[in-house]
């Protein structure tokens, strides 16, 4: 009897024990987050608390009453907004909400690995989401301007030299002083991006060498990128490039990318398309970029495929295009077969580099035996349908328009930036409309700069993000300026991304109640057309949105409003506790679609934390 009542008293102890331990553990995470600049992972976006470090260069809220009453788009709610937003930890400093390998793990989310999907998007729920502003790092300094951005940046805007020392052999970037200087060297590429590339026009027989074909090839995917010096040395041939990188082992090579000011998004080539339409790219590039084109079925192979223009090509330099190892020759001969039954033609191959060809029309399909692997995709597939949709391991045939046309019938660069193309009827529009709506677009941009000019110099806006698109008419507005522009096409919208890339520019759709895929600090301009008015409509957070463009956006960069009075009105309500400042509000010009806009402008101070500040100096 002694012995079982001695087991029962240690039971009741352990019990006892635990339950204090766990309520300790409880009060340590309570309080213990709102001190030493501890995270401020916020419970909802409504019941913001003042956490995380304290800040310089921002309004001190020295009455000790931090919300005040406000009206959300013109309805009353009973919101509050805050007079200050707490800081987020220094450690989230370069924090991307829906591609944060934290909240995977702590989500417990089961992820198929060998297939990427830990590097495909994964956002938190509303209540896991980080309602703070993300403070630069210490020594943060306004970026170096384009173009000498694209040879150097400041190591303190991104303090990690760890590829400076693993691809030292490659001249990838070399650490100089208070600066890191890209020689434009890449793993297949050592003495330089620019000759690489005038020897793939060589081998295509392109006039003075010159990849643009006389202005016949304008838009190029590049895969596995790198810190993007093969797209930075395309721009001076009037070539434009998406560098496409995910954030893996080589994890800050998209944010070298964008500092540098070279147009680059964070993907990866996993479960889901990438997120532009079909026929969007008259190249794609691989350098090794360690992708296993063999696995299911050839589908990744595929998904370039769906992305090329009909005659696109495919520059892959790689070891297997040229070693004579055993398993190197295995993956050439697999890899060959592949694409000869992808109807894919060698149009030049020469030491390192293949390039394959894809035809213009569907003929080699119909030719093909029946049967024969990969199949053509289902007459009800739509290859322009890309947001969280899954690749499919099939071959896009074309449209009859195509088929008819022999290719994709565009004008070479520049004319096609401002020649409807043949897209446009996709969606109802005639030439004239699209006419206009360049002519409109042409005038506001015109409009925009008049109220930014006592701001800006010719050189202070570099990476532009249009989170509005429609038919990309303010980025072509924008061509005779020195910058380039992110294009965003909603979701849900109608799908006229494809009119933007036929017009040889960039963009990429996306869900403004959630993340951006890019890092903290990237773009110098965002211009937001009627895009509160659009989620609020979805039923998503304006406050959300404001934090989300606070982290996109470069310490003094700007962003233009153009939407509703009570929008303007809400954002005004924000702006001392986003350390933004307005620089200019104007009545916007009245048309049919658009009555009633106005036009705001604000800036977005300079501010570092207490802490990033003593450890800088």
């Amino acid at each position: 009897m002694r012995g079982r009542s001695d087991g029962g008293q240690k039971k009741r102890l352990i019990a006892s024990l635990c339950v204090v331990a766990i309520f300790l553990c409880f009060l340590y995470v309570y309080y213990g987050s709102s001190s030493h600049g501890a995270a401020a992972l916020e419970y909802g976006s409504r019941s913001l608390r003042k956490l995380g470090s304290s800040y310089l260069g921002g309004d001190d809220d020295t009455d000790g009453n931090q919300y005040e009453s406000s009206i959300n788009f013109g309805q009353d709610r009973g919101d509050v907004v805050p007079k200050t937003f707490p800081v987020c930890d220094d450690r989230h400093s370069e924090l991307i909400p829906c591609l944060d390998r934290h909240l995977i793990y702590q989500m417990r989310l089961k992820l198929d690995l060998s297939v990427m999907e830990h590097y495909e998007r994964h956002c938190p729920p509303p209540e896991r989401r980080y309602n703070c502003l993300i403070p630069p790092p210490p020594g943060y300094k306004i970026p170096i301007k384009w173009p000498r951005s694209r040879d150097e940046v400041w190591k303190a805007n991104i303090p990690h030299t760890h590829l400076a020392h693993e691809k030292s052999d490659q001249n990838w970037m070399v650490v100089k002083g208070e600066k890191i200087v890209f020689p434009g060297g890449g793993t297949h590429f050592h003495y330089g991006a620019d000759k690489y590339i005038a020897s793939i026009a060589n081998m295509l027989n392109f006039s003075h060498n010159n990849l643009n074909n006389e202005g016949r090839l304008r838009t190029v995917l590049d895969v596995g990128c790198g810190v993007a010096s093969f797209g930075a040395y395309l721009l001076s041939s009037d070539i434009i490039a998406m560098s496409l990188a995910p954030n893996d082992v080589h994890q800050n090579q998209i944010q070298f990318a964008l500092e540098r000011g070279i147009p680059a998004y964070l993907g990866v080539l996993g479960t889901k398309r990438l997120p532009y339409p079909s026929r969007s790219f008259e190249l794609a590039h691989c350098s090794r970029c360690r992708i296993d084109w063999l696995q299911r079925d050839g589908i990744l192979l595929l998904e370039l495929d769906r992305l090329l223009r009909p005659g696109g090509y495919f520059a892959y330099s790689s070891p297997e295009a040229y070693a004579q190892d055993e398993e190197d020759l295995r993956i050439w001969r697999e890899m060959s077969a592949l694409v000869g039954r992808m109807c894919w033609r060698i149009a030049a191959k020469r030491n390192q580099t293949v390039i394959w060809q894809k035809p213009l029309t569907n003929d080699c399909y119909m030719e093909r035996e029946h049967g024969t692997k990969p199949p053509l995709c289902r007459s009800d597939d739509d290859p322009d349908a890309v947001w969280g949709v899954n690749m499919e391991a099939c071959i896009t045939p074309y449209s009859d328009h195509n088929q008819k046309a022999k290719g994709s019938g565009l004008a070479p660069w520049p004319a096609r930036l401002t020649s409807p193309p043949p897209r446009l009827a996709d969606f109802g529009y005639s030439s004239e409309m699209f006419e206009k709506d360049t002519e409109t677009w042409r005038h506001r941009v015109e409009s925009y700069w008049d109220l930014l000019s006592p701001k800006i110099e010719a050189d202070t806006l570099r990476n532009l993000m249009d989170m509005k698109a429609n038919l990309g008419s303010f980025a072509a507005a924008l061509r005779s300026k020195n910058v380039w522009v992110m294009n965003v096409v909603p979701e849900d919208g109608p799908n006229t991304l494809k009119v933007i890339y036929d017009r040889g520019l960039i963009g990429t759709t996306h869900n403004w109640c959630e993340a951006f895929s890019t890092y903290p600090r990237t773009y110098d301009l965002l211009h937001a057309w009627n895009v509160f008015s659009d989620i609020e409509r979805k039923g998503c957070s304006g406050e959300d949105l404001l934090l989300e463009m606070d982290r996109i956006l470069r310490p003094s960069g700007f962003v233009i409003i153009r939407d509703k009075q009570p929008v303007i009105d809400f954002i005004k309500k924000y702006l001392s506790a986003l350390h933004w400042e307005a620089v200019a509000t104007a009545d916007a010009d009245s048309d049919s679609d658009n009555e009633g806009d106005v036009v705001f402008i604000v800036h977005k101070k300079l501010w570092l934390t207490s802490e990033s500040l003593r450890n800088s100096e």
